[in-house]
């Protein structure tokens, strides 16, 4: 689940930093998705890509099809990068007792197994308290791609910009590193992350530490409808961040392969978090930006 968060509530969002060879680079297609779309969709939104199957679409105007990666609306991440030069955004907001946000994250696919990404949180309030959130940057790489028994593989690094106002964020730059593995088994598929997460100390120097684990695990229901489902928890980061676990549970719903819209609630077992947190969001492919350009010129002729 794409939300930026201060270390009371738990930073959801991680990365790395990590060494990419100019084969990782290259623009030739993916061996493990040969012969289907360039980048084939996680199972998250495979309802969609069945859908553009079943309308008569040809294999050739599959594959120039933009295809929706999301994240959400789970707080693991998903292993699988957006396609090269595509730009999506995914942005929504949580409802429960004394906290609502709107938290936002933009990715730009760089390079096949490359995305950027930009987090930030333009509205929150908690206990009364409102104002804006804390920001983030930071990258995912892929470092398998799925491949018969391989899952892929990925890494995820973001730096915390502490932007909050009203006293609402970290108040201090902080470091996540995460480590991602997503593998199909037919339509179902799973999402685990492991990370750490560096805490900044407002006003002082040096780092707080606290490690993140999540499973998640979704599958179609019917046509463009699924569902998914997810354990997730945070280690004790220092007094005032105690420990903390939750239960997560969602729909999804595709309208087409580029969009996904997503409802759900997730429940502390026991930590910071508010008792029941309910959520709502949309993860889009807004445009290729690579071929934006040689696609007015084709449109003008």
């Amino acid at each position: 689940m794409l939300r930026l968060r201060s270390p009371q509530r738990a930073f959801l969002f991680c990365v790395l930093a990590c060494v990419c060879s100019s084969s990782s680079f290259s623009q030739e297609p993916d061996p493990s998705k040969q012969k289907k779309t360039d980048q084939q969709q996680p199972e998250k939104a495979t309802a969609a890509n069945s859908q553009s199957t079943a309308s008569g679409a040809s294999p050739d105007s599959q594959q120039d099809e933009i295809t929706a990666v999301p994240n959400r609306p789970t707080f693991a991440s998903t292993a699988e990068t957006v396609q090269r030069g595509v730009f999506e955004l995914e942005y929504g907001f949580e409802l429960a007792n004394a906290h609502q946000n709107i938290n936002g994250l933009l990715k730009w696919g760089a390079f096949k197994n490359l995305e950027f990404w930009f987090l930030n949180i333009p509205i929150e309030r908690d206990s009364a308290v409102a104002g804006r959130g804390d920001s983030g940057a930071g990258f995912k790489y892929r470092m398998i791609s799925q491949s018969g028994k391989l899952p892929s593989v990925a890494i995820l690094y973001v730096a915390t910009i502490p932007t909050a106002t009203a006293d609402l964020g970290s108040g201090a730059v902080g470091h996540s590193v995460q480590l991602l593995v997503s593998k199909d088994f037919g339509e179902h598929h799973f999402d685990a992350n492991e990370g750490v997460q560096f805490v900044g100390r407002p006003g002082a120097s040096g780092f707080d530490r606290n490690y993140f684990t999540a499973i998640s695990y979704s599958h179609p229901i019917s046509g463009k409808w699924g569902w998914t489902a997810e354990l997730a928890g945070f280690s004790w980061t220092n007094q005032n961040n105690p420990a903390s676990m939750l239960i997560l549970g969602a729909g999804t719903y595709n309208p087409s392969t580029r969009l996904v819209l997503d409802g759900g609630a997730y429940v502390s077992v026991y930590g910071p978090f508010p008792r029941v947190t309910f959520f709502s969001g949309v993860t889009y492919s807004v445009v290729d930006l690579y071929h934006l350009h040689s696609s007015h010129r084709t449109a003008r002729h």
